[in-house]
């Protein structure tokens, strides 16, 4: 009888462990939760790598990680789960939310209010990942130049991140972070653009069009490389080897964030990886911008003035190809193939290094939530 109870026991555990309904378990509430959006089966190997090769150190923090999603986004994170059980990864979790999303209800106290406050309250970060294009509806526009894929990833991440952070939609809302300030919100790419979105701003919603009067493939290339944010060679010429991306440099502004929080030299200016057509237009409420493109036009980090842990870049530092020779592409179909490691050089490696090694300091700051659960 003991060991049927034992075995009951068990199971019990490994099922709670494994459901996609992570924070209505019985979970362990003396640990480190950082959330995970749209934690894809790629999200979670992406994050594997960036923990065993020590990029973002969770052994200091004990950090465990939970993915959260909404439940009608386009992906299939029953893939995630079986991923995360084939594996037997027992550092990470998911949680599903549902509730009625619109453009009309996003910045207000809505249907997945409740479940955002008490994933909130049981967490220490967040991570908002890269993706598709912003419905531009959201920022109160009209969809002109906009490919929109999963709107429902949209409205979930717009409305948690503006739950967090408040923003020019009203200025009456309690944002959460009100209540612990020291809690890390970061993003990239898309993570950054949505939590400008969120906060009230609005997306240049294709760069070589509107910054450039720029309407094809064979035009947009003629703007120069230093100024594109992705590759428009492979639009243009059929060669496997042609990168996705441009890897450009960056400039800081005079914002302290880089210099004196993630303490890198002020007039470095470090090459990264870009993947994107739209960007950060008009700002959202209390954002800065830390860097931009080497031509000044784009916005390429954010900080928010009143939440010292809330931070964003337009560009990827979590690609594991930026920090060995994984595969080796050019840009340009004359260019030598070569690794994005290589053509990132020592120095942006450090800078990209380093960046991470201030996510983990922030991250161990962060005060573990005073559950009353």
């Amino acid at each position: 009888m003991k060991r049927i109870l034992l075995l009951v026991f068990a199971c019990y555990f490994v099922l709670g462990a494994y459901s996609q309904d992570f924070f209505n378990t019985d979970f362990k509430k003396n640990k480190r939760y950082v959330i995970l959006c749209d934690p894809t089966v790629q999200r979670i190997k992406t994050v594997q790598y960036l923990t065993a090769v020590n990029l973002l150190d969770v052994k200091k923090n004990k950090v465990k990680f939970v993915g959260v999603y909404y439940k009608d986004q386009n992906y299939d994170f029953s893939q995630t789960k079986k991923y995360i059980e084939e594996n037997h990864l027992d550092n990470f979790f998911l949680h599903e939310i549902s509730g009625e999303l619109n453009e009309d209800n996003l910045f207000e106290n809505n249907a997945v209010s409740e479940e955002l406050k008490k994933v909130f309250d049981n967490s220490v970060g967040v991570f908002f990942f890269g993706g598709p294009d912003i419905p531009p509806g959201i920022y109160g526009e009209e969809n002109t130049l906009s490919v929109v894929t999963d709107p429902n990833r949209h409205y979930f991440e717009a409305t948690f991140l503006y739950h967090l952070l408040g923003g020019f939609q009203d200025d009456d809302f309690k944002p959460l972070l009100d209540k612990r300030p020291d809690y890390l919100v970061t993003g990239f790419c898309l993570g950054m653009q949505t939590m400008n979105v969120a906060t009230g701003g609005t997306l240049i919603q294709d760069i070589p069009s509107e910054l450039f009067g720029a309407e094809t493939p064979e035009a947009t290339v003629k703007i120069g490389r230093t100024n594109l944010h992705r590759n428009y060679w492979q639009n243009i010429v059929n060669d496997s080897l042609l990168m996705g991306v441009n890897l450009h440099t960056i400039s800081f502004t005079d914002n302290p964030f880089f210099g004196d929080r993630v303490r890198v030299k002020k007039r470095l200016t470090p090459r990264i990886y870009s993947s994107h057509h739209q960007a950060a237009d008009k700002l959202g409420k209390n954002l800065e911008v830390t860097c931009v493109s080497p031509d000044g036009k784009i916005v390429e980090g954010l900080a928010h003035s009143k939440y010292k842990n809330v931070f964003a870049v337009q560009f990827h530092p979590e690609v594991p190809a930026l920090y060995e020779d994984m595969y080796v592409r050019k840009f340009h179909p004359e260019d030598v193939a070569q690794s994005y490691n290589d053509i990132l050089g020592k120095q942006s490696v450090r800078f990209h290094e380093a960046y991470w090694n201030f996510i983990s300091d922030e991250l161990k700051s962060v005060r573990k939530p005073k559950n009353k659960n």
